[in-house]
């Protein structure tokens, strides 16, 4: 359709078919200018179709071939090109044009913004269009796992000794009733949050996660100083913390704590239960976050006996942060694991289209990776991080 022809037809129909009169006007366009640079390199490499001469390369005919334009395949007459060798045999050349014509790589790059976006292998063909080449579900998927092996290989290939950690958190996320995944993430000394690593198993059990800190420590996790942990209260991650970094300062998140312990108390109690854990997490130092732990013991032992047996049982972790006498302004992003918290609901945003996980596969594996790592794209450094050199002074190790 020429501009003329093209104008003519604009002016016949309604503006909603103007987009599709120009798309096609377009696509016409594109595939006459692959086929004219086609034969520009046909003709740099053989020479002028009138004035034949002996050369390394010779012209071979035709045939069909396809292209892909706008993630559709498109038929076109591929021209073909042969290359004499010295013992007097040929073989057929490679247009550099038709393959990169025909490449799906673009295509690739788009079936995984499209998974990401939680558009299901299913539905893929309606949003890549049905003459797109290898948007069946098997395809999809086959791909899919390329690409999720990619996210495993590039979370667990970073390698952790160049820089220099001070905090690790800790944290469980169920995907499904079979597997659940202690995910870690550190704090390096400039305040800045990075995804570590991942562990799956059926429960946060001390296996699970004895294979999660050895994967830290050979990819080179270290800490020059006592490690500071934020954790969710589980008795497996607080034993295998003490297990390999003996002198660590383990911190309970006081957030799972207040929760709890609401759990155990009726409704009418659980303003003054959130009162007082407000001004745990603003009080600074030791001795005014042991005065508001006694106003909550004082509160809760008439109450309800687990309840404030709940209390004790956090013991010194539940004060561990104000033991330092660091600046409250650390309190936000280390007194709770909402920072893995947060990254959580991110995951499971980014795992949504998800409805069965199989235990049986690497698949949680893959979907997770990728899942934490567009997660972590988004971190930046912890609030009142100005202040961590004050708590790196704090958990130097004391010389005996």
């Amino acid at each position: 359709m020429d501009d003329f022809s093209l104008l003519q037809t604009l002016g016949q129909v309604s503006s909603e078919q103007v987009s599709e009169v120009f798309r096609q006007h377009l696509r016409g366009a594109v595939l006459k200018m692959i086929s004219e640079v086609m034969a520009e390199e046909v003709t740099s490499l053989c020479g002028e179709k009138h004035r034949p001469v002996e050369r390394e390369y010779f012209r071979a005919g035709s045939s069909s071939g396809r292209v892909i334009y706008e993630g559709d395949r498109e038929d076109v007459v591929r021209p073909r090109v042969r290359q004499r060798h010295e013992d007097g045999s040929s073989s057929e050349v490679q247009l550099e044009t038709y393959q990169a014509a025909s490449d799906s790589t673009q295509l690739k790059a788009s079936i995984v913004e499209a998974l990401a976006a939680g558009v299901s292998t299913r539905d893929l063909a309606n949003v890549q269009g049905e003459k797109a080449p290898g948007v069946s579900k098997s395809n999809v998927s086959r791909h899919w796992q390329t690409v999720g092996h990619k996210y495993v290989e590039q979370l667990r290939g970073v390698d952790l000794s160049t820089q220099d950690w001070v905090i690790l958190m800790l944290d469980g996320i169920r995907l499904s009733r079979e597997q659940t995944a202690i995910v870690a993430i550190g704090i390096t000394a400039d305040g800045q949050k990075h995804v570590l690593d991942f562990e799956l198993g059926s429960t946060e059990n001390a296996e699970v996660c004895r294979a999660l800190m050895r994967r830290l420590l050979r990819r080179g996790f270290h800490c020059k100083r006592r490690l500071f942990a934020v954790l969710d209260g589980s008795d497996a991650l607080r034993s295998t913390v003490k297990e390999f970094f003996e002198d660590a300062v383990i911190q309970r998140c006081l957030v799972h704590k207040e929760r709890n312990i609401r759990a155990k108390l009726s409704k009418r109690h659980w303003g003054e239960l959130a009162r007082l854990f407000k001004r745990l997490r603003e009080v600074q130092g030791e001795t005014a976050a042991r005065e508001v732990v006694n106003e909550l013991n004082q509160f809760l032992k008439p109450l309800n006996a687990e309840a404030h047996r709940s209390l004790h049982e956090a013991g010194e972790d539940l004060t561990a942060l104000h033991c330092l006498e660091v600046p409250s302004t650390l309190h936000r992003n280390l007194l709770s694991t909402n920072a893995i918290e947060n990254s959580f609901r991110n995951t499971r945003r980014k795992l949504g289209r998800v409805t069965r996980f199989r235990a049986e596969t690497d698949q949680a594996t893959r979907w997770l990776a990728f899942a934490l790592t567009e997660v972590g794209k988004g971190y930046r450094r912890i609030s009142g991080h100005k202040d961590l050199p004050k708590m790196i002074a704090a958990l130097a190790r004391k010389e005996s």
